[in-house]
């Protein structure tokens, strides 16, 4: 489970229209994109990234964080600079022509397609915790049917739904913390942070896989046109979004990793969830999987929605096939086909394990935040121009440093997600070049 992508395709008529009203300020703003994140997306990777940094989860955490840190940094300068549009294809585009933006939006869009495929598989893996006589495959396939058919008829109570859902999970994040730390068994231990055999390589590689947990956090920008003095208001917001967000999710791995105990016991990675929860009693676990299987399914929704309106919009400006991804049908008003293209894709939970999945969404992210720090210098060279200090420091020294720990990062997914993810960005420049246009997929 994680956060999705706000729905994109807007007509150009609903667009300009009308102005949207500046009611929001940097809490509520701040708000949004914690929400967004979700907290409860640190127990789809627990497991994997337990064992592959060795018991560090909270540490991997703590250099995602940090390199997400310096993303927010970009962000929060080029939100300023092109508050309007608030998107990694606005920022790349104007350092780097519009090519390279689509280039950039076409790895995010590997994410947002994504997205929905990790929910179903985690759906699968959880049900058949629950129920082993009967296939994950089948729980997954039954989930994208019943997903995909919701998403044709249209099923607006799924946005008033999903923003209790997240509530729930954050009121369950906080009640989870307070049991862990008030429990007379709890051993507090510094060696989730710190270890002696502390191995390099497996951190980085499970630090890179936690960037599935931020994806999103950048999501407040998209809202510059809605916020109260927006050129402080929004970067502001981005960065505490980051932080809060990296620090609740190091705080929730934490007491799970005190739970755990040895980390050498995961019976399963996939479900590891349900091993942290299980000494809590009988409430917690049932708590916790109503929780979070439920944000699966409002994740699933809302992810699959947008996403196909996503390729809709595409495909209606020619960036796509036009007579499949623009179709819209006359009777439910939704891009059919666009939204079962996003279920047959979906299909690949039944073939992929959680761990690759991850790395894969994570590839998109990484390549996305690395072009992104690399775009401030390009963008703000007349201001380095000058050479005082603290220019330098903004536009120079922090997206650097962003960007060479975005590559760092990037470069500690396994082969697999890298050899994928290149070849889809190669398959996004072909369609680039062929296709009438070069505009923002996401």
């Amino acid at each position: 489970m994680t956060g999705t992508p706000i729905d994109t395709a807007t007509s150009p008529t609903e667009q300009g229209a009308a102005k949207l009203n500046r009611v929001m300020g940097t809490f509520s703003l701040t708000v949004f994109g914690l929400a967004y994140l979700v907290p409860l997306t640190v127990f789809t990777t627990f497991g994997a990234v337990t064992e592959i940094t060795q018991g560090h989860l909270p540490l991997a955490y703590v250099v995602t964080t940090i390199a997400m840190f310096f993303t927010a940094l970009s962000y929060a300068v080029l939100v300023r600079k092109i508050p309007s549009a608030g998107s990694a294809f606005a920022y790349v585009s104007a350092a780097f022509g519009k090519r390279a933006g689509f280039a950039t939006g076409w790895t995010l869009l590997l994410d947002y397609l994504l997205l929905p495929a990790i929910n179903y598989l985690i759906i699968g893996i959880y049900l058949n915790a629950y129920f082993p006589g009967i296939p994950s495959s089948l729980f997954i396939i039954a989930a994208i049917l019943l997903v995909t058919g919701l998403n044709v008829v249209g099923v607006d109570v799924v946005k008033r739904a999903s923003l209790l859902l997240v509530v729930a999970q954050i009121v369950f994040a906080a009640v989870f913390v307070a049991i862990v730390f008030l429990r007379p068994e709890t051993e507090f231990v510094s060696y989730p942070f710190y270890s002696p055999g502390l191995e390099w390589a497996g951190l980085l590689a499970g630090a890179a896989i936690l960037c599935l947990s931020f994806l999103g956090f950048d999501a407040v920008s998209t809202l510059s046109e809605e916020a109260r003095d927006p050129e402080k208001s929004v970067p502001r917001a981005i960065l505490l979004t980051a932080l809060l967000g990296g620090a609740i999710f190091i705080v929730l791995s934490y007491a799970g990793t005190l739970v755990l105990g040895d980390w050498r016991q995961i019976q399963s990675a996939d479900t590891a969830g349900l091993e942290v929860m299980k000494p809590l009693g009988p409430i917690v676990s049932a708590a916790f999987i109503a929780a979070y299987l439920a944000g699966c399914v409002a994740s699933a929704i809302a992810s699959q929605a947008s996403v196909s309106r996503i390729l809709f919009a595409m495909g209606r400006e020619g960036q796509l096939p036009k007579s499949w991804f623009g179709h819209l049908d006359r009777r439910f008003n939704t891009p059919t086909y666009a939204i079962c293209t996003v279920g047959l894709f979906s299909l690949i939970a039944v073939f992929i394990s959680l761990e690759s999945l991850a790395s894969l969404i994570s590839f998109g992210a990484l390549f996305a935040f690395s072009i992104v720090n690399l775009s401030v210098p390009f963008i703000f060279r007349e201001k380095l121009g000058r050479k005082t200090g603290a220019i330098i420091l903004r536009y120079l020294v922090c997206p650097i440093i962003g960007l060479l720990l975005t590559i760092w990062l990037w470069f500690s997914l396994s082969g697999l997600a890298l050899m994928i993810g290149l070849l889809w960005l190669v398959v996004g420049l072909i369609i680039s070049f062929t296709y009438k246009s070069a505009e923002a997929p996401v």
